[in-house]
């Protein structure tokens, strides 16, 4: 089966630049340094999903010519990952359903209270429509593809990474529970979270995802939600192995 992954956006909540940053990254004119919020696409011959949808996602689907998706798998419940979940309402209408929102249930009682008005009036006419659907640690399946959710931490709050054959992709997190480390065998393809260089509560720095990708030992590697305080994409991209990149909103693997 052919994989392809859009990056949809690399940055981190903020996005990058940052509102009123006057810094070098945030001044570059380097395309690869300016980062929607962090989202990607998966795609094979007849089946589209989203994994997360902040606040960009009209604007990441827009970039992408977007015409239809079948899903949307969120990893926790950030507002940087589930704000834009209101422009679902283009897709309600042009595939005349509603859209499947695949979540832990924490992440759907979440849902709930953030888009309150959804479902305290559902017959409001214009309003988005979800089906909601909840996961857990188990394998599930939409359309051809089969995803398997895989536990990480982002500080003490439980986020889901997920695999899709040999690809790995895990975003918001400063640990690995060893419990996970046998999901993690065989991969070919790993997509981590990388903030910043310096030490942060929430997120691996730099040296700590290579240390993750040298431990997981896949084929290739790409760091994602990056923040202006990385330093400049061409500049970090110099440090780092040959076999690990940082992503770029709109880098597309073929797998």
């Amino acid at each position: 089966m052919n994989l392809k992954i859009t990056f949809n956006g690399t940055g981190t909540s903020q996005g990058v630049p940052v509102i009123s940053c006057t810094c070098l990254v945030c001044n570059s004119k380097d395309p690869r340094d300016r980062r929607l919020r962090t989202s990607i696409l998966i795609e094979d011959h007849q089946t589209s999903v989203c994994i997360d949808a902040g606040p960009d996602f009209r604007q990441q689907m827009l970039k992408v010519h977007q015409k239809r998706l079948d899903a949307i798998v969120l990893t926790h419940e950030h507002k940087d990952h589930l704000a834009g979940l209101d422009d679902v309402r283009a897709f309600n209408y042009t595939m005349g359903q509603s859209m499947p929102v695949f979540a832990h249930q924490r992440v759907i009682e979440a849902l709930r209270r953030e888009f309150s008005y959804v479902f305290e009036n559902p017959n409001y006419p214009g309003l988005p429509q979800f089906e909601l659907m909840p996961i857990n640690n188990r394998p599930f399946k939409i359309g051809s593809l089969d995803l398997l959710p895989i536990p990480v931490l982002h500080a003490d709050l439980p986020v889901m990474g997920f695999r899709i054959n040999d690809f790995v992709y895990i975003t918001d997190a400063n640990c690995i529970p060893e419990s996970t480390w046998p999901l993690l065998n065989k991969v070919r393809v790993l997509v981590i979270n990388a903030l910043r260089i310096q030490p942060h509560y929430s997120h691996y720095t730099l040296a700590e995802a290579l240390e993750i990708i040298r431990r997981i030992q896949p084929q290739r590697a790409y760091i994602t939600h990056i923040s202006h305080q990385m330093g400049l994409h061409e500049t970090v991209s110099q440090q780092l192995p040959d076999y690990v990149e940082l992503a770029s909103d709109g880098l597309q693997l073929m797998l």
